[in-house]
């Protein structure tokens, strides 16, 4: 039997389901190799080789897979149809043992019967370019994060990560706030007039007034509004110039990944990571009743706006079917993605429109409900005709000034039958009505006429769905990315949500100056999207990913030597370690001096008058120190960075004792208490050493067993080994035993 390898559970299920039992389908979970976690993983000096190893937790996988593997007639990869999706394809390949140049690979744009049995007709090679694009992206943003989260855990304060994409995004955020803050409101006023037909044939409008003199003027104190409201008063209103036309709006292009994230959060509040998790069950399939495991929409990260031509021919029948052949254009609307896309797949649309939004409610919970809701009628409104309004404009004179008014009304829905777009924040109302058919010349009166003092606003902070849509469009990231790097700046509490807007955190600021300030290439915007375009060179085969990273990486390193040596004062004094040269640095925790010699020798020493506490240090038994941080005083470890133990300013601890030696590791042992208030002693090395005991170790280890021996309240010295019968009595229990009185 032929083995289908995916990444999901779910997504097994359902093409497992669709193949009737044809195929063995396994997934792997994900990647199964990756760089490594707590390290670099990337050899600068060899090429920019990365180094891979077993993603945590998937040995296990890896063994199942490479049994199935090797018991079935042909494997085939259908990971997810991207770069990432190929990349894990290859680490697929390659850890089973695959033929590199065998046709492993298959991929489809949607879980659906007749995309797997097509694709399983079409297998091919893995497509090393994708795979390449990826690398690079992954070396890149390990070479970043990697090298920048240490400089600002030394400049700031510890936890703090940088990004490559994530810090240009965080970046924005940062930016428009400060614009908020620097904002000085303007002053300006709105006059409007309530205006009517002398023989009242016809219903009052509302005129604004626009311009004075022929040129578009607002009011900017009170001494000028009252000026025009008097002017006005005293004048007459004669309608201008007419005109009437039958306005048109086109419908709005199917969903992409962006475009998906924005709507769900203007009109259901959802977040960008909340959507892509719903998008992507929706895509690898749901448990429904009585039909079993079910895929509802197409691929969902993606930047392309096309379509197939069965799709549309699809959505066509349906249309006329539904709504009426009127409601069809009178040609097929055909969408141009945005410049720069790398337009790979289709557009996000349902895989059967015979599952309407109405048939499945019940099947799906609120959520889910709601982004297939979305991406159904926002698919079907696509190609659907125009809507059509009729438009009526008209201009009213009062000596210099001039008036306008204006209004329409629903000549044809055309695809605003099925959906509706979401309004701007800043848009304003419209007349939903048309104004009366009045002549030129006619005279009007005034019923009346209201001046509001306004104030011009600062620019809106950013939501998940204007973040990603200025993401996108400065070509910053890529559709699979967007959700993950809002969540990266929520998560680590770099951004705080008033409502659905995001407001920078005080470290937000901090981080972003020190990257500004050192690295101004990588915080550009534009720098970051012509990244992005390399790799899509790397994708069409022209770069080798290797040259790129060796056209970035040399200058960052210099940089990076000079953010974390800027600030640095010579001294005189020598490293007490390995006698070079120290230098006085700047950190978190103030100044300190430290070797010039390294990373072969990491040597600091801390510098000026120490306070010192009266506590003691959990880890390491030495006497904490007082220090100010960002939120005031509190303790910290003399031996940072070997020891990094911190303890708030004044909180009252019982003091640590040391009383004993560690039989494992030699280091003091300390007495602590459980939390039933029982005595028991534990290693000063924890967690590196884990020896715990009841009584107190005396640092020797029994002669007949070699396990720890320890001392009783009594004194007697006895093995820690319950079957071991090795005891030292005291010597007033000896002379008990011997019958001597003591």
């Amino acid at each position: 039997m032929d083995l289908i390898i995916v990444e999901s559970p779910s997504k097994a299920k359902t093409i497992s389901k669709y193949l009737k039992g044809q195929y063995r389908v396994d997934a792997s979970g994900g990647h199964i190799r990756d760089l490594p976690q707590k390290t670099l993983g990337v050899s600068v000096q060899n090429g920019y080789e990365p180094k891979y190893v077993t993603s945590p937790g998937k040995e296990e996988t890896i063994r199942r897979l490479f049994e199935a593997a090797q018991k079935a007639d042909r494997v085939y990869l259908a990971t997810d149809p991207d770069r990432e999706g190929e990349a894990i394809s290859w680490h697929l390949q390659t850890v089973l043992g695959l033929d590199e140049n065998g046709a492993n690979r298959i991929e489809f744009n949607e879980i659906s019967p007749k995309a797997v049995e097509n694709a399983l007709k079409h297998p091919r090679m893995i497509n090393y370019n994708l795979v390449d694009a990826q690398q690079a992206r992954r070396v890149l943003d390990r070479l970043v994060g990697y090298k920048l989260s240490p400089l600002l855990n030394n400049k700031i304060q510890n936890g703090l990560s940088a990004g490559r994409v994530q810090s240009v995004a965080l970046r924005l955020v940062v930016d428009r706030e400060r614009e908020i803050k620097a904002f000085k409101p303007e002053e300006y006023w709105t006059i409007a007039a309530e205006v009517q037909d002398k023989e009242k044939k016809f219903s009052p409008f509302r005129a604004v007034l626009e311009k004075y003199k022929g040129k578009k003027f607002k009011p900017t104190s009170k001494e000028q509004a009252d000026g025009v409201l008097s002017a006005l008063a005293s004048g007459e209103y004669v309608v201008g110039k007419l005109k009437k036309t039958v306005a048109r709006s086109h419908a709005p292009a199917p969903f992409t990944t962006s475009t998906l994230q924005q709507d769900a959060s203007n009109k259901y509040g959802m977040t960008a990571p909340e959507t892509m998790l719903m998008a992507q069950h929706l895509y690898e399939g749901i448990d429904v009743e009585g039909e079993g495991h079910i895929a509802f929409v197409t691929y969902i990260r993606t930047d392309s706006t096309r379509i197939s031509d069965e799709a549309q021919k699809s959505a066509l029948e349906f249309i006329a079917n539904k709504f009426g052949k009127e409601y069809c254009p009178s040609r097929p609307n055909v969408y141009v993605s945005k410049k720069g896309a790398q337009d790979a797949h289709e557009a996000i649309r349902p895989i059967d429109l015979t599952r309407t939004p109405e048939s499945v409610k019940k099947l799906l919970d609120k959520k889910h409900f709601n982004v297939y809701k979305l991406i159904y009628e926002r698919f079907i409104a696509s190609q659907m005709a125009d809507a059509q309004y009729d438009s009526m404009q008209i201009d009213i004179e009062n000596g210099e000034y001039s008036l306008k008014a204006s209004g329409k009304t629903l000549r044809f829905a055309g695809y605003t039958a099925i959906y509706q777009e979401s309004k701007k924040e800043d848009e304003e109302e419209s007349s939903s009505r048309l104004l009366p058919a009045l002549s030129e010349g006619v005279a009007l009166d005034c019923n009346g006429i209201k001046a509001d003092q306004k104030f011009t606003k600062p620019p809106i902070r950013y939501t998940d769905a204007s973040l990603v849509k200025a993401m996108e469009d400065k070509g910053i990231g890529r559709p699979s990315t967007y959700a993950s790097i809002i969540s990266v700046l929520n998560k680590r509490k770099y951004v705080e949500k008033d409502g659905k807007y995001m407001v920078p955190t005080e470290v937000a600021y901090r981080i972003t100056d020190i990257l500004v300030k050192y690295f101004t290439d990588i915080m550009d915007v534009g720098f970051t999207a012509g990244m992005e375009e390399k790799l899509d060179d790397i994708e069409e085969g022209g770069k080798d990913w290797r040259a790129i990273i060796a056209d970035f990486y040399p200058p960052f390193e210099d940089k990076l030597r000079f953010a974390n040596a800027d600030g640095d004062e010579p001294t005189e004094i020598l490293c007490e370690k390995c006698g070079s040269p120290m230098v006085r640095k700047s950190g978190k925790y103030g100044k300190y001096l430290a070797c010039t010699n390294y990373p072969a020798c990491s040597n600091i020493v801390s510098e000026g008058e120490v306070e010192l506490s009266d506590v003691n240090c959990p880890k390491c038994g030495e006497r904490m120190v007082v220090k100010s941080g960002k939120y005031g005083k509190f303790l910290a470890c003399p031996n940072y960075p070997e020891c990094k133990s911190t303890l708030p300013f004044g909180e009252v601890k019982e003091p640590v004792v040391f009383e004993g030696t560690c039989p494992d590791c030699g280091r003091p042992a300390k007495k602590l208490r459980s939390k039933t208030g029982k005595i028991y002693y534990g290693c000063s090395g924890y967690p590196e050493c884990k020896f715990m005991s009841w009584d107190m170790p005396i640092g020797e280890k029994c002669p007949q067993c070699n396990s720890g021996l320890v001392r009783t309240l009594r004194g007697t010295v006895k093995c820690m080994n319950g079957e071991c019968s090795y005891k030292i009595l005291p010597p007033k229990e000896e002379k008990k035993k011997d019958g001597v009185k003591p």
